[in-house]
């Protein structure tokens, strides 16, 4: 299958400001995160690769199309969240996205069937008639989400989707995404701030720092441990758990409830859950150690700073 996002050494200069440099990335199906903090130059990458803003030099393709010379068709095969408000005032929801529908070319009536089953998809019930101006910052967010959508686009590129959102809100922004990948095929890049996200629903992860990529990975890639372990959590005689388990792995008790065992443990869950039987314990959870997500966030961003030094 054509990737989704190709670029090869695409930079990008303002002046004397260099805003992406000499960038190289390849991103496949599913979800990806866009992560970086502010000033690294996700927004330029976005705009580049949305064929609004032309590169210094570097070429690059999205969906096949390139960014250099097909601007105008990559647009019509993506959906676009901005950060940013994106309405008319005086407008009605539901207006506002029948009148998305119209600019990617969808006739009268069918943007207008279309308009009422996203905004439907996204959980908008009568306000949908109100003006947008009257809307909350939660509301906005499903009103700009459901204009990226309304055409049916094969890719999402969301900036910031769940800004604003409480924490019911938020989850429900994500399953959406989720689905629309899971389920109808599509393809997402997620540029966020919020790593809990990242984590909840990405397939992949991309960060730029200074305008460099810095770390290209699958999120299983970025979760796997330099030493791999399980953890195992209990309710029951602790001790005696971890005396039974020592005997074939090294194992250490973490606190009253919580113990870890090195090494690769795949397979092992039977031998705990009978170790914890023998002893009289209920085994809680059986979860594998990873990484942080936010201390490899901290490690790609300072090691671009250094790269700069």
């Amino acid at each position: 299958m054509t990737p989704t996002i190709e670029l090869r050494d695409v930079t990008k200069d303002y002046r004397t400001h260099r805003a992406l440099d000499r960038v190289s990335m390849t991103i496949g199906d599913g979800v990806t995160g866009l992560l970086g903090p502010n000033g690294a130059g996700k927004s330029t990458m976005i705009k580049v690769l949305l064929g609004l803003v032309a590169t210094t030099s570097g070429e690059g393709k999205v969906l096949g199309l390139d960014i250099r010379s097909q601007g105008r068709a990559i647009r019509g095969k993506v959906g676009y969240m901005p950060e940013d408000d994106a309405y008319i005032p005086g407008m009605s929801g539901v207006e506002m996205v029948r009148f998305t529908a119209a600019l990617n070319g969808l006739p009268t009536v069918e943007g207008l069937r279309r308009a009422h089953e996203i905004l439907d998809f996204c959980g908008m019930g009568q306000e949908r008639y109100r003006d947008v101006d009257t809307y909350s910052t939660g509301m906005r967010q499903k009103l700009k989400f459901a204009q990226a959508i309304v055409h049916d686009p094969d890719l999402l590129i969301l900036d910031e989707p769940t800004s604003g959102l409480d924490p019911e809100e938020r989850v429900a922004m994500l399953n959406r995404v989720r689905s629309l990948v899971r389920s109808h095929g599509k393809r997402a890049v997620i540029s966020t701030h919020i790593l809990p996200d990242v984590r909840q629903v990405c397939d992949s992860v991309v960060i730029i720092a200074a305008g460099k990529v810095t770390l290209e990975a699958s999120m299983a890639e970025v979760d796997r441990p330099e030493e791999p372990g399980l953890y195992v959590r209990t309710i029951g005689p602790i001790d005696a758990i971890l005396e039974r388990l020592a005997r074939s792995t090294p194992a250490k008790r973490i606190d009253d409830r919580l113990l870890f065992l090195a090494g690769d443990q795949d397979g092992r869950e039977g031998e705990i859950w009978q170790a914890a039987a023998a002893c009289g314990a209920v085994v809680e959870a059986i979860y594998p150690r990873r990484n942080s997500l936010e201390a490899v966030f901290m490690n790609a961003v300072r090691e671009s700073h250094h790269a700069d030094s």
